[in-house]
């Protein structure tokens, strides 16, 4: 996994379901007047190490509809403890629900945002971050910093297994992985499950970069051409690229912030990389797809090559791929400027030469939003980046199709 704080980089090398309802055009069916509305959604897969459900950063007070948790294939649904210390409610629900949960099993949280699913077998405690661990736990927390409405469809794992599990779910939108091989040494890994996930299916696949200056294109996470590959910047320092974050990835995102703890109700901590860099920008773009899909009337989800004809966003009038939100993705990234480098941060400036090399296409965060939003849905289009910023961009993708086709 890819979590680094500022003077330790902490790696671990690691090593179907039922649709939706849904009309001929992938709309939902059920009407607004309905007890069972819940309106324009998006559904994001964090896959990782396990996750708090009993974290308030994930508590919910409304009900997933019958018709979502049957179409993300809910196998069981747990009631969890909400009086207690974390310690306290996991003992009070380990009987009723954690030693029951098997591997076919996916599971509603209720009273959480969570929905989970532990495809592997080979762990303690099935979906739950274990009290050593708390990795999963952040990562689906960076999601939610940047879509607090999105819908989670957790995955523990580290294989293609866990990666297939949301792949070939067809409610998934964007799967967001933050584990890899240390260096980005070539070697393979989840590579085959993720172009499942994106050419076959239709979603969209964040995978963190290395915690290394190493390239991205090679790293069997980040590099694939059909994945995003997401290194780190400073946007709590001196916007300026990480140093300790892959280089020449798609995209830069948030390298530190503030989630929440794994074995405890409400604390939260600060941790940087790439780990979080990476859900960040999947919430970051599932929210302009549930945006999207809001105005243009798309109450479904998913990119099902049967209900919706591999189209993310299937509205009334808007037709979106995952190529399109990508194309806008990199239409609306921009370079932070060098003048506001700090040579005592740890940082590395970017450079005004080439700075694809160091952050792709360039740097997303919030405000990148609004102006996809805007250019996918025709009402203010995006000027064309600069041609050699295009040039540098093309010749990453096209090395990195020679590579891994």
């Amino acid at each position: 996994m890819r979590n680094v704080a500022y003077s330790l980089i902490i790696l671990f090398v690691m090593a179907t379901l039922s649709g939706c309802l849904g009309n001929d055009e992938g709309e939902n069916i059920v009407s607004e007047n309905s007890e069972e509305y819940f309106g324009a959604y998006s559904v994001v897969a964090p896959v990782d190490t396990g996750i708090n459900v009993y974290h308030d950063h994930f508590i919910m007070e409304k009900n997933y509809p019958n018709w979502l948790l049957n179409g993300l294939g809910v196998t069981k649904i747990c009631d969890i403890s909400t009086n207690g210390t974390w310690e306290e409610r996991y003992q009070s629900d380990k009987e009723s629900c954690w030693d029951t949960i098997i591997s076919t099993d996916i599971v509603w949280f209720r009273g959480s945002k969570i929905i989970g699913t532990s495809p592997d077998d080979d762990t303690d405690i099935p979906i739950l971050d274990d009290p050593q661990d708390g990795h999963g736990t952040a990562v689906t927390g960076a999601v939610l910093n940047a879509n607090p409405d999105a819908v989670i469809f957790f995955v523990e794992g580290f294989s293609d297994a866990a990666v297939l599990a949301a792949a070939n779910q067809p409610l998934v939108d964007i799967i967001t992985t933050s584990f890899g091989p240390i260096g980005s040494i070539p070697v393979p890994g989840i590579e085959d499950a993720t172009r499942v996930a994106v050419v076959e299916n239709g979603k969209i696949h964040t995978g963190a970069a290395d915690n290394s200056p190493s390239p991205a294109v090679q790293d069997s996470t980040a590099g694939p051409p059909w994945s995003i590959g997401i290194s780190g910047y400073a946007e709590e320092g001196d916007d300026q690229k990480e140093t300790m974050s892959g280089s020449y990835p798609d995209i830069a995102a948030d390298w530190t912030q503030v989630l929440p703890n794994h074995n405890d109700i409400g604390g939260y901590h600060e941790t940087s990389g790439t780990s979080f860099a990476t859900p960040k920008t999947a919430g970051l773009l599932s929210k302009v797809i549930m945006n999207l899909r809001e105005e243009f009337n798309d109450y479904s989800s998913g990119a099902d090559s049967q209900l919706r004809n591999k189209y993310i966003v299937n509205g009334t009038d808007l037709k979106i791929t995952n190529d399109n939100v990508r194309d806008a993705l990199n239409l609306s990234a921009w370079y932070p400027s060098f003048s506001t480098w700090d040579p005592l941060s740890g940082t590395t400036p970017i450079s005004p030469v080439a700075p694809c090399t160091q952050v792709g296409w360039g740097v997303i965060n919030e405000s990148n939003v609004n102006p996809i939003i805007e250019h996918l849905n025709g009402s203010n289009i995006m000027v064309n980046r600069p041609s050699d910023v295009v040039l540098c961009m093309e010749a990453n993708q096209a090395i990195r199709e020679s590579y891994w086709n």
